[in-house]
């Protein structure tokens, strides 16, 4: 369950920046800018996922509209680049291993899920 995100990839002003597109909103209008870690504590979408690519490496995350820029060093990203495009596809996703919102991944963010109860037997 959950729609993966259409993800396009380019590069940015300077090898360190990699701008990526999506086909989805994942902001209203204001520019979510996380310079570290320590700024991605809230729960809400562009959080997670700033959370999640400091966790790949990521030394800064912008987050606008459709838009991610992320920058990471320049070495650094011909393994990071699929993973931040992977990473941002299965943002919205609910279950299997690369789900965004699996238990697991919750998990890994510091978040126990709240799971269903088990159906009542007859």
């Amino acid at each position: 369950m959950g729609q993966e995100i259409t993800v396009t990839s380019r590069t940015g002003s300077s090898a360190g920046v990699r701008i990526f597109a999506c086909n989805r909103s994942l902001t209203g209008m204001a520019i979510e800018t996380y310079a570290s870690l320590d700024d991605t504590a809230g729960p809400r979408p562009p959080d997670v996922l700033a959370r999640r690519l400091f966790d790949l490496g990521a030394t800064r995350v912008s987050v606008y509209s459709n838009g991610v820029t992320v920058e990471a060093p320049a070495e650094r990203w011909a393994a990071l680049e699929p993973e931040v495009g992977d990473t941002i596809r299965r943002l919205f996703g609910y279950y299997g291993d690369g789900a965004g919102w699996s238990p697991d991944s919750l998990r890994a963010i510091g978040v126990e899920p709240v799971l269903p109860p088990e159906p009542a037997g007859d």
